[in-house]
């Protein structure tokens, strides 16, 4: 019923409940002092049918603007021509009769409840001065004393009415001041619980994410760790048995390749189970890079019949185990392509130890190839260059393949001091 915004949004269901009684009151009230008329004067001579008149006015034109038109309620143009109107009748019916005094209740329920800050003071004042003039009925306005005493009763009815005003406006303020408070909170849980809602569904995207990411790595690492273990191992074995099986009249020479073989075949079992559990391969095993590069250039020497020189230089030093991993088997990769592709007579490995880098070259004096067609491998289509260069990338570090047609090829891999996964 307040003119900032609707009763309802500032009132709690207790307020609401009063008011309705109230409102209900007001026609009673007037219902009672229409019977008190009556029986005051039961011949309805004289002016009391004016009165009854007066009482029936007001009951309609309460009925009119207030009653049937709940929409008129927080419209202030309406409502003060309602509340004017009330108050002259008031007035009236005072003047009228002392005792209708008793109808001032009404006149302060509507100036609180219809009337918007500050004109409910001067409604409130009206209101007060129509009960003054009913409470001084019987002091004579013809002597200053009278006069004095009148104002004095008016504004001791309007001053606490008015103080009361004030106070119900500041109330009216805090309650907005809540329902606006409340509708913000109100608007904030939404959003902090859409905010949370697209939380919970961006971190299900993004393990969705990890895990497709792990398992892409996974298969990256078990490619990898199968093509440069198991592959090179079996193509080793073959060899060695088509070697042997050309060799049958020779029983040392069948001997040597059929022994060679089988050590293969337990080296690759080895390194089948390390890779499975993610284990540092048996060269790196307590020996150092330089150490671990040498034995596979020598055991792939003695396999082929290749001579395979190795050097280090510069000072050796402890690197992080992922980089020495992919310097090691970059340099087991390289000498399987030798074997499968070069045809080479000699190859040169070696192992640098720079200021900022440490780097791997393997040299070959075979027949090359063109580095934009690199050629396919007989265990996997290709796949070991591309698994070189994922190793070393994977550790920052770089991988240059130099070839060309019957000049050789050449494979350097360099990665930084100091580089982790």
């Amino acid at each position: 019923m307040r003119n900032a915004m609707p009763w309802a949004m500032v009132s709690d269901q207790t307020t609401l409940r009063w008011e309705r009684i109230a409102h209900r009151a007001v026609y009673g009230l007037l219902a009672l002092l229409a019977g008190v008329t009556v029986l005051l004067n039961p011949t309805l001579d004289g002016r009391t049918p004016l009165s009854l008149g007066l009482l029936v006015l007001t009951a309609v034109w309460i009925l009119f603007f207030y009653t049937l038109r709940p929409a008129w309620r927080v419209r202030p143009l309406p409502m003060a021509i309602f509340f004017v109107g009330l108050a002259a009748l008031c007035l009236v019916l005072v003047l009228e009769n002392p005792y209708f005094g008793f109808i001032t209740p009404i006149g302060y329920f509507f100036a609180f409840g219809v009337l918007p800050w500050p004109w409910r003071i001067p409604g409130v004042v009206a209101v007060a001065t129509a009960a003054g003039i009913a409470q001084a009925s019987g002091i004579s306005l013809r002597t200053t004393e009278g006069v004095v005493l009148h104002v004095a009763i008016i504004l001791i009815n309007a001053a606490p009415m008015s103080a009361f005003a004030w106070v119900d406006w500041h109330g009216d303020r805090e309650r907005e001041e809540r329902a606006r408070t409340m509708v913000e909170l109100r608007a904030t849980n939404e959003r902090l619980e859409m905010s949370l809602a697209e939380n919970a569904s961006l971190h299900e995207r993004l393990l969705g994410q990890a895990r497709e990411a792990g398992i892409h790595e996974e298969r990256q690492r078990m490619a990898r760790e199968i093509h440069d273990t198991l592959a090179q191992g079996l193509t080793g074995i073959v060899t060695q048995l088509q070697a042997a099986e050309q060799a049958a009249v020779e029983p040392e020479q069948w001997r040597r390749h059929l022994t060679a073989a089988t050590e293969l075949a337990r080296e690759s079992l080895r390194e089948a189970r390390r890779s499975v559990h993610a284990l540092r391969p048996e060269p790196l095993r307590g020996a150092r890079l330089g150490d671990a590069v040498a034995g596979v250039a020598k055991r792939w020497s003695a396999q082929h019949g290749i001579p395979v020189e190795v050097t280090t230089t510069g000072a050796e030093r402890p690197m992080p185990p992922e980089a020495e991993l992919a310097l090691l088997r970059t340099a087991q990769e390289a000498l399987a392509n030798v074997a499968a592709h070069a045809g080479a007579t000699r190859v040169g490995v070696t192992l640098s130890y720079l200021d900022g880098e440490v780097a791997l070259d393997v040299r070959d004096d075979g027949r090359g190839f063109d580095p934009a067609r690199p050629p396919a491998s007989k265990t996997g289509g290709g796949f070991g260059l591309l698994a070189m260069r994922q190793r070393v990338e994977q550790v920052a570090g770089t991988l240059r393949v130099e070839s060309e047609p019957s000049a050789g090829t050449a494979i350097s891999a360099s990665i930084p001091a100091g580089a982790t996964a």
